[in-house]
């Protein structure tokens, strides 16, 4: 008897319009996989029963996005370190009725980062957010010997995940307001701005943390959110003359990774790539 088709889900809310089920279908035919991905829209409110029917329908995998990255860890049996380090899941896989939470989000947006910056040691980074997502970036920056300052719009969570960060390393955290004053002073001297917040994702496109006038030539200024491709954020940085990078490849790249995750197999990054430029092409001019 042929074995059933294997379920894969995005959790979240909101989930319309993620190019998350089109890079991993394409992804699950190009190896000859029987596998499935849906994106699913859960309501905060919703989260424990959804995890309870997770584990009814015995799914073999799912994906974690805004805003169950950090109450999924309430639900799930063990975490890998990725996740207990960071305080953040995006990636869970069921392991014989056993869901095992990992985060993959911070490799994701530094092997996306790596070409335009080459090393991280000693680099000094703004990362803009405190978030599932921001977590998973800033351990992933400290770890690799980055020089890290956050900003968050409210201090209180910024300072936390600098709590948590030095809890579990030895690296010296800055925290700086949401405001143009201060947060002009941190990016003149930065070498990396990252935005990991939601801030310029569609229908919001206009709005932007920051413009030209904070940034500087030699800047690399990279935007998790992908739709737009081009975000407010990264058409300002292009003004001030710095390099940008899209939120395209950190999406890959942490699918990637959550796809060798549930697989146990090399992901075929190309791909899924390409299934993303794809899908974006579908949804007109980005």
């Amino acid at each position: 008897m042929k074995p059933p088709v294997k379920l894969f889900l995005l959790i979240g809310h909101p989930v319309e319009g993620s190019l998350s089920p089109a890079m991993h279908n394409a992804a699950f035919k190009s190896m000859n996989l029987d596998a499935i991905y849906v994106q699913v829209d859960v309501l905060e409110k919703n989260l424990a029963d959804a995890m309870n029917g997770i584990r009814a329908m015995e799914i073999a995998g799912f994906n974690v996005t805004i805003p169950h990255k950090i109450r999924v860890m309430e639900f799930l049996d063990e975490l890998d370190e990725s996740a207990r380090s960071t305080g953040a899941v995006n990636t869970v896989v069921n392991r014989r009725g056993k869901l095992v939470g990992f985060n993959t989000d911070g490799e994701g947006a530094l092997r996306a980062l790596k070409p335009a910056v080459g090393t991280f040691r000693n680099k000094r980074v703004v990362l803009l957010g405190a978030g599932g997502a921001a977590r998973g970036i800033a351990m992933s920056l400290v770890k690799a010997g980055a020089r890290l300052t956050i900003t968050n719009r409210t201090v209180g969570r910024a300072k936390a995940l600098v709590s948590t960060i030095n809890q579990k390393t030895k690296a010296k955290v800055s925290v700086v307001p949401a405001k143009k004053p201060a947060l002009k002073q941190a990016i003149r001297d930065a070498d990396i701005l990252i935005n990991a917040t939601s801030v310029g994702m569609r229908p919001d496109v206009d709005r932007t943390l920051v413009t030209a006038d904070m940034m500087h030539k030699g800047l690399v200024v990279n935007d998790i959110v992908y739709k737009p491709l081009q975000t407010r954020l990264l058409k300002e940085a292009k003004k001030a003359g710095a390099k940008t990078v899209s939120g395209l490849g950190m999406l890959v790249n942490q699918g990637a990774l959550s796809f060798e995750i549930w697989t146990g197999k090399r992901a075929p990054v190309k791909v899924m790539e390409a299934a993303m430029k794809l899908e974006l092409g579908k949804v007109g001019k980005t």
